[in-house]
């Protein structure tokens, strides 16, 4: 579905990402883990097309996308979730989320799609006409989460999902990824979390340097000691699935 193929990124002079692959099958979900300045929001954010790609290329269901604008990769089926959750904060929760529906395959199903986030996070439903600048932090991304519900994206990336939550509130958040991947939708996943992050992947990519330096299943991954201990500060009892 999605492949990146030796992907370069740079902030002005300076390369954030050197040769990067990383792929996502059709109803798969992928972590990229590793430490903080590893370049997994700048890898996140280059797919997405925040970001210009200057070397390597971008492919989604076959086709390239190199140089395509973020909002054609929207009507391609593609949907970010950022870090730090980027809400319009004088908005109310609902219009936030209906922000996510803007194009017309989107907006036909607005009813259905709303209910289906409700369902999701009720508490939502219940702050719906309260401004989203004024909800907790794990509310916040309640309605980041459901931002990008609101698009019926076939891919979702998500950056750093528990970045400043609380772990009950990690917990209920990853489970909702769980649950949406189950209903058939493609996830990357990026998360300085590993443990978490690892427990529900398929694949996973390990980041530091802007590099690429391990890849494989999960469980594979944690049984290199060098790996578990220098980039993801783990121990093999540490992989547990959320929930």
């Amino acid at each position: 579905m999605l492949e990146a193929r030796a992907l370069n990124v740079a902030y002005g002079d300076a390369p954030a990402l050197w040769e990067v692959s990383v792929s996502v099958g059709k109803g798969e979900l992928v972590s990229v883990v590793g430490p903080n300045g590893a370049g997994k929001t700048t890898l996140v954010n280059a797919i997405a097309r925040l970001l210009p790609i200057r070397g390597g290329s971008l492919w989604l269901d076959g086709a390239e996308v190199t140089h395509t604008f973020a909002r054609d990769m929207c009507r391609r089926g593609v949907a970010i979730i950022p870090e730090g959750r980027k809400l319009f904060a004088g908005m109310t929760v609902e219009e936030n989320l209906e922000m996510g529906c803007y194009r017309a395959g989107a907006r036909r199903f607005r009813d259905e799609t709303l209910g289906r986030v409700y369902g999701l996070f009720p508490i939502l439903r219940e702050r719906r006409r309260q401004a989203a600048g004024t909800l907790s932090g794990g509310q916040q991304q309640m309605v980041a989460i459901g931002r990008a519900l609101m698009a019926r994206p076939s891919l979702l990336l998500i950056d750093e999902p528990s970045l400043g939550l609380s772990p009950i509130i990690v917990e209920e958040v990853f489970n909702v990824i769980s649950a949406v991947h189950a209903e058939g939708v493609s996830v990357l996943l990026i998360e300085q979390n590993a443990a978490m992050a690892l427990a529900l992947a398929e694949r996973a990519y390990v980041m530091e340097g802007g590099r690429i330096v391990s890849e494989g299943r999960p469980a594979d991954l944690l049984a290199q000691p060098h790996i578990r201990e220098a980039y993801l500060g783990l121990d093999a009892g540490s992989l547990q699935r959320p929930g």
